[in-house]
């Protein structure tokens, strides 16, 4: 699928850059409000840092992922997408 992740690092604290198979390439970032629930752990750098790439997902530690297709479709609107 076009929208599977192949790529994705950590720029900085909640502020990742990733790349899809398709070859569409931005940046996602969490937006202060976005930390609740399963995310609230990903607040703390340390955790943040640790993003990896599962069965195209990016992922973290705890089951925690975002979903590649809803990521690909605001990146192509506008090259970032914003949790809030």
């Amino acid at each position: 699928m076009h929208w599977n992740v192949v790529e994705a690092h950590v720029l900085e604290p909640g502020r990742f850059k990733v790349k899809f198979a398709g070859g569409l390439e931005g940046t996602v970032r969490f937006a202060p409000s976005a930390y609740r629930g399963v995310f609230a752990k990903l607040r703390d750098p340390a955790a943040f840092s640790q993003l990896y790439i599962n069965d195209y997902f990016v992922t973290w530690p705890g089951e925690i992922d975002l979903a590649p297709d809803a990521m690909h479709q605001h990146i192509q609107e506008s090259g970032e997408w914003l949790l809030q």
